[in-house]
């Protein structure tokens, strides 16, 4: 049975079976819990860290320092854990996968309520991330094996409004508790635990991955992307995800600290500040919903080599724009939603990357190049602090890692029409 049996042609949603439902709602889901537990601690961060570390004050340096350090712990364990998973994923299967990362990262976040010092949530951060990396590459595989290939560039959108809804959940939940300790919202992060048991019940392995497991007589590992045509596709991809990842979660992580350091704020509450806070995020993440389909809509025009070149380009314009000149904080609340319409690039990756390899070899394959990010970005985070360099300085010359991403599209692969490519 070839790939292209195991997806039936559909036109229409009505025309999908439940096989496909039920694997798109848990791909869905996993997505949008997977925005959830990844930002909860972002969102309280200093303020948490420095309770940990019995320092009054959240800009103190050494709480900043702590802070990057449990930050750049997270993504690490996003980078092994998208190795790791991914290659469960192709061994074990997605269903099974998915249901192991979903419960890892529920698990390690919710245990975050617990921790007494700064090292212990770092340790938790690591192990939740272990999860997320995970869920990415296992939730992109499961839908690029199940549902139509012509509707790659759309579902990439539908699963990235997944990730950002949870990340506006997130905020919802540290908008709501903030008022009582930081902790308090980790607790929130143990509900997605509650959709496993319905993934292993309910969403069966997809097709094409069953037919390519029993034709082998080989399992492919790791060392099989650096081979034949596959190192380029590996390289060329690695290296874009590392110099975007690093730019968007080094904005992700270092906007809010800027917002809490501008003077106009020094005489706010640590409450009124973090509320400040989660409406800088919400802004940005509701509007990168709309980036996602915007995206979308010009891949099935221009092909995903094409606008992730542009959307590189819109990055670095809206990054400059916003840090290039001093703000007032309601300039920025301005501003910064710009920054998140061009994060749609990141939902293009979902349907971009798996395809580029084998059936045994695409969780490990997509994984491992999008996640190999997550330690560049993790580097990045300690690295920024590290030049000591004013906040807004700093986020202006993120901008410039979108540009020579810009470059690299030129060298990127594209994908066939028949694979959700260009029409």
């Amino acid at each position: 049975m070839n790939a292209a049996q195991t997806v039936a042609p559909s036109s229409r949603l009505s025309d999908l079976s439940p096989q496909q439902w039920k694997s798109g709602i848990a791909a869905w889901l996993g997505w949008l819990f997977d925005g959830l537990d990844m930002h909860l601690y972002t969102l309280v961060a200093a303020s948490f860290v420095a309770h940990l570390m019995l320092v009054s004050n959240p800009a103190d340096p050494l709480v900043r320092e702590k802070s990057s350090w449990i930050q750049a712990s997270f993504l690490i364990g996003w980078a092994v854990g998208g190795g790791f998973f991914g290659r469960i994923g192709d061994r074990l299967g997605r269903s099974r996968a998915l249901s192991l990362t979903i419960l890892t990262y529920a698990i390690f976040t919710g245990l975050s309520f617990f921790v007494t010092s700064w090292w212990q949530l770092l340790i938790c951060r690591f192990l939740a991330a272990l999860g997320i990396g995970g869920e990415w590459a296992v939730g992109a595989s499961l839908l690029s094996e199940t549902w139509p290939k012509k509707w790659r560039p759309w579902i990439a959108a539908v699963l990235q409004t997944g990730v950002n809804l949870g990340v506006l959940l997130a905020c919802v939940a540290a908008y709501a508790l903030a008022k009582q300790p930081e902790r308090y919202v980790f607790l929130v992060g143990i509900i997605p635990a509650l959709m496993v048991f319905w993934i292993r019940k309910n969403v069966p392995e997809p097709e094409e991955w069953r037919a390519a497991k029993s034709q082998s007589d080989r399992e492919p590992g790791i060392t099989d992307l650096f081979r034949g045509e596959t190192r380029r596709t590996t390289l060329m991809t690695s290296l874009i995800c590392a110099l975007t990842l690093t730019g968007w979660w080094a904005f992700m992580f270092w906007h809010p600290q800027h917002l809490r350091s501008l003077p106009e704020l020094a005489d706010w509450t640590e409450a009124a500040k973090r509320q400040l806070v989660t409406k800088a995020f919400f802004a940005v993440i509701a509007v990168s919903m709309a980036g996602n389909f915007f995206a979308s809509g010009l891949a099935t025009v221009l092909g995903y080599r094409r606008t992730i070149f542009i959307m590189c380009l819109g990055f670095f314009a809206a990054l400059y724009g916003t840090y290039s000149v001093p703000r007032h904080y309601e300039s920025l609340l301005l501003w910064l939603p710009l920054v998140g319409f061009f994060s749609g690039v990141f939902g293009l990756f979902t349907m971009y990357l798996p395809p580029l390899f084998p059936t045994l070899l695409r969780t490990t394959g997509a994984g491992f190049c999008y996640n190999i990010g997550r330690i560049a970005a993790a580097v990045g985070t300690v690295l920024f602090l590290k030049i000591r360099v004013d906040f807004q300085t700093t986020l202006m010359s993120i901008g410039f890692l979108f540009l020579v991403a810009a470059a690299v599209c030129l060298f990127l692969p594209e994908l066939s029409k028949e694979e959700g490519g260009r029409r």
